[in-house]
Parts: structure tokens; C-alpha cells; sequence
């Protein structure tokens, strides 16, 4: 099962800043935290393409070179255009381990293989499968207004950033963020999605946000077939923002038992799917293991070496480890712009190559910036 893979050590840039670091939630006893190792900020190179492209969201470390691809950087998607209107990136870049910034794929709302209901707006939903396919979601909007987000796509991209094909409908309505398990042939995707009703709550907490399961097989240079698509989790907390567009459930991350933990960002909580690769029916939200403590609207997750859950929040500018039994074990600040200091700075995070710093999006500078 392919999950992530660890080797060959990243160049890290001279300049650096210190970090804080906050004490966490309750008295913990265990092995040592991940995030107690790492204690050092390195600001990185910009993620603006040529296009103008900002606000950086979804991230994914390259495991191999395939295509234009390159093993160990870093490809990060775009959420808002040059004038910064939500919903309406279109570009993915590529952050090569020595700063290098490429743009991968510029997409053509008008030009795509298949619908994709309102455009393109690329989020933070994100992967890489076997053979270089590209998935990456798309909640798009008109003007940047959530008055305008429609249901979106995912959308399918060969090695060299082509689209291939899109993937709509059932169940597909706002992809936000997304996980990714390989075996063979055979990937099963975990997307969440944030306008089932929401757009129509005008702000009011709608409580039908979504977790799916859809099956892919891949086939050498043919794009991948979608089979089965289950709803494995619903129910989640959803509501439209002024500022952020839509606030629902966000990162997801598999772990090493088949458990689906989801950051559930409205009621400021982690949640537990469990069987997320074999169920044929909704958990619900799943089972709460922790919230509030030194969470503030947990968005982008990924897993430590051991297992331990990662995210980041969207309101102070920290990043959290939790066990997977709920025990939050660390906590430090790793954007202090603004004010409120880290507010809006943080969205999606990645493992580098060798799982021992943290490569995650800047949205306060379109940065792509290093936790070592």
C-alpha cells in the first residue's frame, strides 16, 4: 500500500527565523514530538506564476521523477487569480528543493476535457498517483463571492500538466481537500466537500458537509477510471465566510489502521472515520478525539512518521501534533503576519521527501515555506 515515501535529504535556504513555541493541552506521556524536533522557520520562494496567481492552498511532495515531475518538490495549486478573487486560480507550480519555482499547469476553464460546473478555481485538494496523474479539486466562483461558487470538479492531469479528463458529479460538490492510498492499479481517493447547501444557508451553519471514497484504476497512459464512489462520512458543519468563501471540513489524512481523521474545521475538531477503506456506508462525522485546546480552526493535515496527526491553524498562525488518540502533544507559531498574528496564513502542509521538516503554503506572502 503506498502511502509516502522518505530518502534522499532536501537543500534548505540560509535565511531563517526563530520559532515560539506554546505548551500544550494536558499532560502528555509518550515518545518524543515530531514537531519538538523541528524549531526553525525558512521563508521560501515565492508560489506566484507568470499568470499572477495567488493564494496558495493544496501542496504534495513528488515521490519520483515521472514526467515533468521532479522526485522531492513540491507542487502547490492556486485558489485566486492575479487580481485575488476566491475561486478562480487556475495554475499549479512546482518548488523544487533548491527554491526553483516552475509552473506546471496552467488550465483553460474553456478548454477542458469534460464539465466542470463553474470553471476552475483550484483548491486545496491535491494528490499524485501512480504514473503521475495529477488530481487536484476545483471549487470555482464568477467573482470571488461565495454567492457564485458552484459545484466544481476534479480535475485529471497527465505528467506534463495536461488535463486528461474531470470527474463530476456523484457527490462531487466543492471538493476542498483530499488524501490519496495506492496499490497497484487501484487508488481510492478521500475528497471532503463544502457546498451541500451551503450557498443557499447564506452564512447560517449547514450541516451536511461530505467525505467520499472514490475508486480509481490507472492503466499506463490512459487517464484513470472512476468506479465505485461511497459517502463514508456526513453531517459535517459547513457555513459561507466573507473572507475565507466557505469554511468546512478540510484536511484529511489516512492512517496506518484504515482510520479516516478529518480536521472538522467549524466546531474547531478532529474526527475519526473508522474502516475508511472498506465501508460501504456514512460514519457520520466519525468519533470525535479532540477539540478546542490549542486548535483555532484546524484546516490542512498530514500524518508524522509515527502516525501522529499534523494541522494547522487558520486562525493564529500555529501548527498542532495530535496523537491518534486525541492527546495534543505540541504545539508552535509558525506565521506571526498580521493581525491577529498568523491569522489567514496557513492552509495546506506537506512532509518533505524525507519526513523530517515540513514544507507549507504562506498565504500572508504566496510563499511556499519550511518547518526543519
Amino acid at each position: 500500500m503506498r502511502l509516502r515515501a522518505c530518502s534522499s535529504a532536501l537543500a534548505i535556504a540560509a535565511l531563517t527565523v526563530g520559532l515560539t513555541a506554546a505548551a500544550p493541552a494536558g499532560h502528555v506521556v509518550g515518545p518524543r514530538p515530531f514537531l519538538d524536533r523541528l524549531n526553525t522557520v525558512t521563508p521560501g520562494p515565492s508560489t506566484v506564476p507568470g499568470n499572477g496567481d495567488q493564494n496558495p492552498y493544496g501542496t504534495f511532495t513528488i515521490k519520483e521523477n515521472v514526467g515533468d515531475l521532479h522526485r522531492g518538490s513540491v507542487l502547490v495549486s492556486n485558489f485566486n487569480n492575479a487580481a485575488n478573487l476566491q475561486g478562480t486560480g487556475t495554475t499549479l507550480v512546482q518548488v523544487a528543493p533548491d527554491g526553483a519555482v516552475t509552473t506546471f499547469a496552467t488550465i483553460d476553464p474553456a478548454h477542458l476535457p469534460g464539465p466542470c460546473p463553474g470553471g476552475v478555481g483550484l483548491t486545496t485538494a491535491l494528490t499524485v498517483l501512480p504514473g503521475g496523474w495529477v488530481v487536484v479539486g476545483s471549487l470555482p466562483t464568477a467573482d470571488g463571492t461565495a454567492a457564485t461558487a458552484q459545484a466544481g470538479c476534479l480535475l485529471v492531469l497527465d505528467r506534463h500538466g495536461t488535463v486528461r479528463e474531470t470527474f463530476v458529479g456523484g457527490g462531487i460538490n466543492g471538493p476542498w481537500d483530499m488524501t490519496a492510498v495506492s496499490h497497484g492499479r487501484h487508488s481510492d481517493l478521500f475528497v471532503t466537500n463544502v457546498l451541500n447547501g451551503t450557498v443557499a444557508g447564506g452564512g447560517a451553519e449547514v450541516d451536511a458537509g461530505t467525505v467520499l471514497r472514490i475508486s480509481l484504476t490507472t492503466n499506463d497512459d490512459q487517464p484513470p477510471q472512476r468506479g465505485d464512489t461511497t459517502v463514508i462520512g456526513s453531517g459535517f458543519p459547513q457555513r459561507t465566510d466573507p473572507a475565507a468563501l466557505v469554511i468546512g471540513p478540510t484536511g484529511v489524512s489516512l492512517g496506518r489502521d484504515g482510520t479516516l481523521y478529518v480536521a472538522d474545521t467549524v466546531p474547531n475538531r478532529i474526527t475519526a472515520i473508522p474502516r475508511a477503506l472498506t465501508r460501504d456506508d456514512s460514519a457520520g462525522i466519525g468519533r470525535v478525539i479532540t477539540s478546542d485546546g490549542n486548535l483555532n480552526g484546524p484546516l490542512g493535515m498530514t500524518l508524522t512518521p509515527k502516525g501522529d496527526l499534523l494541522t494547522v491553524n487558520s486562525q493564529d498562525g500555529n501548527i498542532v501534533e495530535t496523537t491518534p488518540r486525541g492527546e495534543q502533544v505540541a504545539v508552535k507559531q509558525i506565521n506571526n503576519e498580521g493581525n491577529p498574528a498568523g491569522a489567514g496564513a496557513l492552509f495546506g502542509l506537506t512532509l518533505d521527501i524525507d519526513c523530517d521538516a515540513v514544507w507549507f503554503v504562506n498565504d500572508a506572502d504566496n510563499r511556499l515555506d519550511l518547518l526543519h
